[in-house]
């Protein structure tokens, strides 16, 4: 995580209309989110995909997804910290928009050890 803070920010018209602040806020939380230390480009490949998947999770049912995936990508490109684990999700998104529809390769990371507590005192 970071300990960054931010300036409250206007929500989009086209998110305030699907669910509200509350999806906004979430969608916030996963740029958050991704600001986290990637250790490698497969990590931040993973970070993305695990972002997009939260993303798309914490939408209600009845939005219209192409507004709210529309609004996302008007909210990433004023992202202030690009990387690679952003250009990821910003991938899938716009993919997510394509026509044809066509099906996205998201995959949960593979199961490993990350070094825990001991590599996380030695990233300090």
């Amino acid at each position: 995580m970071t300990n960054r803070f931010s300036k409250p920010r206007a929500i989009p018209e086209p998110l305030a209309s699907c669910g509200g602040a509350g999806r906004a806020m979430m969608l916030e939380m996963v740029l958050i989110q991704m600001q986290a230390r990637g250790e490698s480009a497969e990590r931040a490949r993973e970070i993305g995909q695990l972002a997009f998947m939260q993303w798309l999770g914490a939408l209600p049912g009845g939005c219209d997804y192409a507004a709210a995936a529309r609004a996302a990508l008007t909210r990433i490109a004023t992202s202030p910290a690009p990387g690679p684990a952003l250009a990821t999700f910003r991938a899938l998104l716009a993919a997510s928009l394509d026509a044809p529809a066509r099906p996205l390769d998201l995959r949960l990371p593979s199961p490993c050890r990350r070094g825990g507590t001991r590599a996380r005192r030695l990233s300090l």
